[in-house]
């Protein structure tokens, strides 16, 4: 099979779209101003521990609804075929807030509702503004519990994944 080769801002497909870095690096920088979105969910995984002996944690906001990730997104094309477009987008990270610390150090930056409009709005390009959203306009308070190591196997992708599971 042959090898395809894609011109592709590999930052951005990564999870290392962190607050201070989408302000000034390349890879960041115009999506920053011009591609944000939002990606709902319900709840994220983060592991804690040591190496070898990590526990998945499920964080949820307090007090639980359904949320938005702020998130970066990017078209591509396939090197030598213009006419291949590819879409990508990022969840942008942050250091951990204080209820989600002693689980992890950097945390998806979720957005309060209200700056949903703020933070999608296309004609709101300033650098500041949009700095003051991810700072500000976000969602800090988190509860946590363990679950099954079954999370890390994409094949186990079924609604027994939130399930409290104690630590052995």
């Amino acid at each position: 099979m042959e090898k395809t080769e894609l011109r592709l801002p590999a930052d951005l497909v990564s999870r290392r779209a962190r607050t201070h870095h989408v302000r000034t690096k390349p890879a960041f920088r115009n999506a920053f101003k011009k591609r944000r979105c939002l990606i709902p969910a319900d709840g994220f995984y983060e592991w804690k521990g040591k190496k070898g002996q990590k526990q998945p944690m499920y964080l949820t906001p307090i007090p639980g609804n359904p949320f938005a990730f702020a998130g970066l997104w990017e078209e591509w094309t396939e090197r030598g075929n213009q006419d291949r477009v590819y879409k990508s987008c990022t969840i942008i990270t942050r250091e951990a807030s204080e209820s989600v610390r002693a689980i992890h150090e950097r945390m998806p930056v979720v957005l309060k509702p209200e700056c949903y409009g703020m933070w999608l709005d296309r004609n709101n390009q300033e650098i500041k503004a949009l700095k003051d959203i991810l700072e500000y306009g976000v969602i800090t308070e988190f509860k946590s519990h363990p679950v099954s190591k079954r999370v890390n196997r994409v094949e186990n992708n079924d609604p027994s994944n939130f399930d409290f599971y104690p630590r052995l």
